[in-house]
């Protein structure tokens, strides 16, 4: 892989670098580097086996922990086994990833709404992750997986039975939520209904004091009974507006037949309602009061009125309530069941959308525990994922999947790599080889070229020496007609009488022959011995030519003769020469 502290070459066993003791100072300060950062920042020659494991244990943490979906702290925590990983990748290759191993690491999904809160709940898991420190540590120390496997079995024990307790307790909580969320909105229905009725309203005190004492509970509990839209809540509903309206002089001033028949039917359907939602009469004392009140409005009384509602504001009610339409449970069952995050980084706080409340249109927020987290309503739910303060978190990765998908992108990788390695290598050859044939050719042309250059300094060489061989011939042919010419005055010269030395073997005396007869018709010499005797004839030429090679000398009749003769003899010897 690119940008990785690889050797330039193969380390021998005898040079591998020991890095077990590295990587368990990095565990043991709790570091937040990756293994091949923290290789890289050590000058030291790694070995490729050692390089490739701590780029795996990086690759495969990252990818895990990128998609787990956990909080930034257990992620930050969880992320630092890379040097263990990286080690025992070293060691035992595959092996490495025990089943015990792969287990614990997919149950790590069971946290995935886990926030640092500060809570109990919170600080058992970060001592759980602090028993796991120990663990790590003793397993770098003895070089055995063993500790850590026993942590990861202790862990899925402990796992197993919080995850029932978990249940349990999310099976009772669900039943007293949907009690409560039926409380709640019977209660605020209820609420909403005085609210509304009695808002800015002025009545007698006795009427006001029975619907905000009395009635109040009977309006409750029609609705927890039958619900809003239940026969008995109707009815309670319209007995309240009927009590209203009787005691407000403004609305039944000019009506007094309808207040007289109000007045006559209003305290037996009082007692009759009143009956069906609790079960039991009305106590004594609590209708007469308001009957009185309506029998004075018939008779004509003037009655003193007050503010329905406490100005001090001891009653409250929200008018929402009753305009509440309910949730489609189709609508909201892709949501239930998953965990959402609020805020980023280390402040971010998870829930999980354990339920919806129908009555309330409310949703039940739970921890990783199954402990109550709050409510929220489905709108403002809805409007939180809208505006992006609410955020789903993504369906986890089981760490098989993840540990597959990096084998598998790293098999592509490698066998890309091979690819590219053969391509590279079968582009090398070709280029080593029309390399090869590049300075072959070169090679001969430059060798060519050296023929052709010495075949023309040869020529030049041939034709010089020809040349010269020539020039050396013309020079001795001129030398030899020079020679010739000047012997041949010297023949001419000769005059009977005149001696000649004759050498015709080698270490035999010179036989002295003198000019008995020169014939010039046809230019020969004849020679006879000192007795007259051995007739020699010579041709001009042949006397010239035998003079000239030095087997014939004349000698003449004087001294100046040998001289002139010794001397252009010598010339012709030198010439030769």
């Amino acid at each position: 892989m690119p940008d990785l502290p690889y050797p330039a070459g193969k380390v021998p066993p005898e040079a591998e670098p020991e890095w077990h003791s590295l990587l368990l100072s990095c565990w043991t300060e709790q570091r937040d580097e990756r293994v091949t950062d923290v290789l890289g920042s050590v000058n030291v020659i790694w070995t490729t086996r050692q390089v490739n494991a701590a780029y795996l244990s990086d690759r495969i943490m990252d990818l895990f922990l990128k998609s787990s979906g956990l909080h930034a702290t257990l992620v930050g925590r969880i992320a630092r086994l890379r040097f263990w990983l990286a080690w025992r990748l070293d060691v035992a290759e595959s092996a490495a990833f025990t089943p015990v191993l792969l287990d614990w690491l997919d149950h790590l999904q069971e946290w995935r709404g886990w926030s640092d809160t500060g809570g109990r709940s919170a600080r058992a898991l970060l001592d759980q992750l602090d028993a796991m420190k120990h663990a790590v540590a003793d397993s770098f120390l003895h070089q055995t997986a063993e500790p850590v496997d026993q942590f990861c079995e202790h862990w899925l024990i402990d796992s197993e039975k919080r995850m029932g307790q978990v249940s349990r307790l999310r099976e009772r909580l669900l039943e007293t939520e949907q009690g409560a969320a039926r409380q709640r909105l019977a209660d605020q229905v209820a609420r909403a209904l005085i609210g509304r009725a009695l808002a800015g309203r002025h009545l007698p005190v006795s009427i006001s004091r029975f619907v905000l004492d009395h009635w109040y509970n009977v309006l409750k509990q029609s609705v927890w009974l039958e619900g809003t839209e239940g026969e008995l809540h109707r009815h309670a509903n319209k007995l309240m507006e009927w009590l209203v309206w009787a005691g407000d002089p403004e609305l039944s001033k000019n009506d007094r037949s309808r207040l007289y028949h109000v007045g006559e039917q209003i305290e037996e359907r009082i007692r009759d309602v009143w009956a069906r939602a609790l079960g039991s009469e009305p106590p004594s004392g609590i209708v007469e009061p308001v009957q009185a009140e309506i029998v004075a409005r018939v008779r004509g009384d003037e009655p003193v009125l007050e503010p329905a509602l406490p100005e001090n504001g001891g009653f409250t009610w929200d008018a929402s309530w009753l305009s509440m339409a309910p949730v489609d449970p189709a609508s909201a069952k892709p949501f239930t069941q998953h965990w959402y995050v609020e805020g980023e980084g280390a402040r971010e706080q998870r829930r999980f959308f354990f339920a919806l409340l129908e009555p309330t249109n409310e949703i039940l927020w739970t921890n990783g525990v199954g402990a109550r987290l709050g409510l929220q309503f489905w709108h403002s739910f809805a409007r939180s994922l809208e505006q992006g303060t609410l955020k789903a978190l993504p369906e986890p990765t089981p760490f098989g999947e993840v540990l597959e998908e990096s084998v598998l992108v790293l098999a592509r990788v490698c066998s890309k790599q091979k690819k590219q390695r053969e391509a590279a290598a079968a582009q090398a050859r070709e280029r080593a080889d029309t390399l090869r044939r590049q300075k072959e050719q070169e090679e001969q042309e430059r060798q060519q070229a050296e023929a052709r250059r010495q075949a023309e300094l040869a020529e030049q060489k041939a034709n010089a020496e020809r040349q010269r061989l020539e020039d050396e011939q013309a020079r001795q042919a001129e030398q030899l007609r020079q020679q010739e010419q000047e012997v041949g005055k010297l023949v001419g010269s000769l005059g009977l009488g005149g001696w000649i030395a004759v050498t015709r073997d080698t270490g035999e005396e010179p036989v002295r022959l003198k000019l008995a007869v020169k014939i010039a018709a046809s230019n020969k010499f004849v020679f006879v011995d000192r007795l007259g005797l051995n007739r020699t004839e010579y041709l001009f030429d042949e006397l010239v030519s035998g003079i000239i090679d030095g087997s014939i000398r004349l000698l003449g009749k004087s001294a100046e003769f040998d001289d002139t003769l010794s001397r252009v003899v010598g010339r012709i010897r030198v010439g030769r020469s």
